[in-house]
């Protein structure tokens, strides 16, 4: 179908044989059209009237705001985005009927018809429930998402957002991240890998050629080998891996570039399947190994070289100093570290919030880190790290996570036999709508190296290399 633009629009359709190209980037409101101040106001203001109104002593007002902070502000922005007007879109949808997209199982919502849209938040729900189903190829259905659904939080939504994800971005407990994870991880290694494929790989690829359509494993190993690199990895070093996941970089470092590499998880599952992978690499166990602990535990010993890809954004916002100030005491002096790590646009559209509750309920609970650049960037700083380098991978993570999609597509018949059709939906909606959430900049993915900020810190030897070279 031919992508309508409106008259004086700038927008070009690309055809990269390396991505899933958009057929209609729609600009959605959000922080343009956020009033701020007009939140702080009714924040600061209902409190005021609630003591006059019900003539209660002054003290009242402190704590009926810090209790109604929260509430006010989940209610705020549920109206916001149900009110907020569109941005001045350069492209046109079809402009087609709901009921060309999805078809109404479940009476209840056969409201949702015509030109009605239905909340996202509610289409998902009923979708994973069997009450809706979908028209077409789930992908496609989101990339004309513009014509049969809305943007708006949801009271359930906002409710998660105050009883359930605030509390959770508060405590990050030591069992809190042991039980998200586990229920996550351990869930059995072949749903994983009916996605993942062979690499076991958890984390953005890197695409080498945009006008080659590189498989799955062709740009992981190309990851592997650039953050290698990057780090300019050398025989002998001591490198630590933490969030290894399946343990595919420690086993990768130790064998290509001899280093005594030690990764970290806290998947059971993981560090099983981790350690037998260093083992088939014909790697001894007394240079690299896998082990099952929590990143508080690891011991303060000294290393080399430090990696972590896409764990820190589950230490949390709270605890996320503490976690850089624990890397820096455990990096050598002349050490270097790499930071991957998922973020999201500080200028949001309200498709971003809505996204980040439905991945933070159902994919990843207590990633409550992925944060703009600009926070990563300052927290590296204080905590006395120097930054190297910033490379943004946000299109090479859609890339990867298409492939991730046509995998977990491929593997449907087997995935509902073992594990039900709402656990295959739910995957279905979250790597359909996250290869276009990475490619349109809602979400990103950040490739920082840092170093402690030293005088004596070798900085030019730092740039003997080309760091973008795969």
């Amino acid at each position: 179908m031919a992508t309508s633009v409106k008259p004086g629009a700038t927008w070009k359709k690309t055809d990269y044989p390396s991505i899933k190209n958009p057929d209609f980037p729609v600009e959605v409101a959000g922080f343009e059209t956020f009033n701020n101040l007009h939140l702080a106001s009714v924040i600061l203001g209902a409190p005021f009237i609630l003591v006059s109104i019900l003539k209660l002593p002054f003290w009242s007002y402190p704590v009926l705001t810090i209790l109604l902070a929260l509430p006010i502000f989940a209610a705020y922005f549920t109206y916001g985005s149900q009110f907020a007007l569109p941005l001045n879109n350069r492209v046109q949808t079809p402009g087609k009927k709901v009921e060309d997209y999805i078809t109404i199982v479940d009476p209840a919502f056969q409201k949702y018809k015509g030109k009605n849209r239905i909340p996202m938040e509610t289409f998902f729900e009923a979708y994973f429930d069997g009450k809706i189903d979908i028209n077409q190829d789930c992908l496609e259905l989101l990339e004309n998402r513009h014509d049969w659904t809305v943007f708006h939080m949801t009271a359930s939504q906002a409710k998660f957002f105050v009883t359930q994800w605030i509390p959770e971005t508060l405590w990050h407990s030591k069992k809190q991240d042991e039980d998200q994870v586990r229920d996550h991880y351990d869930r059995g290694d072949d749903f994983y890998a009916a996605f993942l494929g062979p690499r076991m790989i958890y984390t953005s690829g890197i695409m080498s050629d945009v006008t080659k359509k590189e498989t799955l494993e062709e740009m992981q190993d190309n990851k592997l080998r650039l953050v290698c690199e990057k780090i300019q990895l050398k025989k002998g070093e001591r490198h630590l891996d933490i969030g290894c996941g399946w343990g595919t970089l420690t086993a990768y470092a130790a064998k290509n570039y001899g280093t005594d590499s030690t990764g970290i998880t806290l998947g059971l599952n993981q560090t099983a399947f981790g350690n037998n992978r260093i083992k088939e690499y014909g790697v001894p166990a007394t240079q690299a190994r896998i082990k099952c602990m929590d990143y508080r535990d690891i011991p303060r010993e000294k290393w080399d070289k430090i990696t972590c890809l896409e764990m820190a954004e589950h230490v949390g916002i709270r605890k996320f100093n503490e976690f850089l100030l624990q890397v820096k005491d455990m990096l050598n002096d002349d050490g270097l570290f790499y930071l991957q790590i998922a973020g999201l646009r500080a200028a949001w559209q309200y498709e971003d919030f809505i996204w980040g509750l439905f991945m933070a309920k159902y994919v990843f609970p207590g990633a409550d880190a992925s944060m703009p650049l600009y926070w990563v960037i300052k927290q590296l700083e204080c905590a006395g790290f120097e930054v190297q380098n910033v490379d943004t991978i946000g299109v090479h993570y859609s890339a990867t996570i298409h492939r991730w999609y046509l995998n977990w597509m491929s593997n449907k018949e087997s995935i509902t036999a073992t594990y039900g059709k709402k656990w295959f939906r739910t995957w279905e909606i979250f790597l359909a709508w996250s290869t276009i959430i990475s490619r349109q900049g809602s979400a990103t993915c950040y490739q920082i190296v840092a170093h402690k900020n030293l005088n004596a810190f070798d900085r030019t030897g730092l740039q003997a290399k080309n760091r973008f070279s795969v």
